[in-house]
């Protein structure tokens, strides 16, 4: 087995930590976001490693995604007091070889589909492209929800420090809005589904 090894990184939201793993938890592209305890145990993406997580009373949001995993605390906790114990956790669970998911867990991620529009098929590859890479830095992730093309809105979910970010507001519209209506003249407005 090869040793464990974690770092930390702050991220954008000031409530969300980022440990990073010297190994792939997630394959790349896909995601996994646990708003609350009971998300973690439904079926298709139950995680043992989630559940665990929020028996400490800080945690309020764990999300996994390629080799890290950001867990999102309460307002009232300092991470000074308790970053070294959750990633002492962290270490110590995966160094007794616990799973990361239920043997059931189905991992499922958005694709190009036959039937999506030329439009649908740039927004999805822009987002994967330039998007997704940068939020993930972030401790992030974000995903193609739907595309009203009368109003050239596109919806996106976002997860991970994202979700709840001060400053998820002003990275939507003043990067990814922008980015998104320079290079698919028929976005006009992206919104984010479920923040």
């Amino acid at each position: 087995m090869q040793p464990v090894m974690i770092y930390t990184e702050a991220s954008p939201n000031p409530n969300s930590m980022k440990f990073v793993l010297n190994f792939e938890l997630v394959p790349d592209g896909l995601s996994f976001d646990y708003p609350d305890l009971a998300s973690t145990q439904v079926e298709g993406k139950s995680s043992p490693l989630a559940t665990d997580l929020f028996q400490f009373p800080f945690v309020r949001r764990v999300f996994l995604a390629s080799n890290f995993i950001t867990v999102t605390k309460d307002e009232a906790t300092d991470w000074g007091e308790v970053i070294f114990d959750t990633k002492q956790f962290i270490k110590i669970y995966f160094e007794e070889n616990h799973p990361v998911f239920e043997q059931k867990t189905i991992h499922k991620h958005t694709t190009i589909l036959d039937t999506d529009s030329d439009t649908i098929r740039k927004i999805k590859s822009v987002l994967d492209d330039y998007v997704r890479p940068a939020v993930e830095s972030d401790g992030g992730a974000i995903a193609f929800h739907s595309f009203d093309e009368a109003a050239g809105s596109v919806k996106v979910l976002l997860q991970g420090s994202c979700s709840g970010c001060p400053s998820s507001t002003l990275t939507l519209k003043a990067g990814i809005q922008n980015l998104l209506a320079q290079m698919v003249p028929e976005v006009k407005e992206v919104v984010a589904e479920g923040v």
